[in-house]
């Protein structure tokens, strides 16, 4: 604010909106955060039971994607 210019008192029981908008904020902020290190720790967690297969000597420890559709019957 200007100086010179008197600060407006706020009315009991209401707040600035500004302090609501940056409170919602830094709970979006927190929240994507949360989701992000989960994400993270389950990607982590997946790559070293990988790894941890591999070492061990094995060597069927990738899982391997299958389709959907069943295979076509052989003549």
């Amino acid at each position: 604010m200007p100086r010179g210019e008197p600060d407006l008192p706020i009315p009991d029981g209401q707040e600035p909106e500004g302090s609501r908008r940056g409170a919602l904020l830094a709970l979006i902020v927190i929240a994507v955060l949360v989701v992000g290190g989960l994400f993270l720790w389950s990607q982590l967690s997946r790559m070293a039971a990988i790894q941890d297969c591999v070492a061990s000597g094995r060597t069927n420890c990738a899982p391997v994607g299958t389709s959907a559709s069943p295979r076509p019957a052989s003549p």
